[in-house]
């Protein structure tokens, strides 16, 4: 008897993907360059410096969260919407979810606490 095949779905963090647990599926979340378009409309932001500021100051909105992981999942090929990420769960609650959107956009922009590369 012949096995299927299984592939693992991974992520590439040198393209700024981020492997989540969503719903107990496993799905890949990326912010493309479509993605940070959409961002930078739902956030009224001039430019993506302006977007990343936003980010970086640390007090994100449950609705930003779930801007940022549908424009991240929609980015990673998943076809949902910000209302069916709403409604979505990771383990550890509002915490995980806290995480894997700052997991997304140190994916995406990079840790400003990072020190510079030699």
């Amino acid at each position: 008897m012949m096995r299927p095949i299984v592939t693992t779905v991974r992520a590439n963090r040198h393209r700024g993907e981020v492997e989540a647990v969503i719903d107990g599926e496993r799905r890949i979340l990326c912010l493309t360059l479509g993605s940070l378009a959409e961002l930078e409309t739902a956030f009224a932001s001039d430019n993506l410096m302006a977007l990343a500021a936003r980010f970086s100051s640390g007090r994100l909105k449950a609705e930003d969260m779930i801007r940022i992981l549908g424009a991240g999942l929609r980015g990673g090929g998943n076809l949902v919407s910000d209302e069916d990420v709403a409604g979505m769960g990771v383990e550890g609650g509002i915490a995980g979810l806290a995480r894997l959107t700052g997991d997304l956009l140190v994916a995406t922009f990079g840790n400003a606490e990072a020190p510079p590369d030699p």
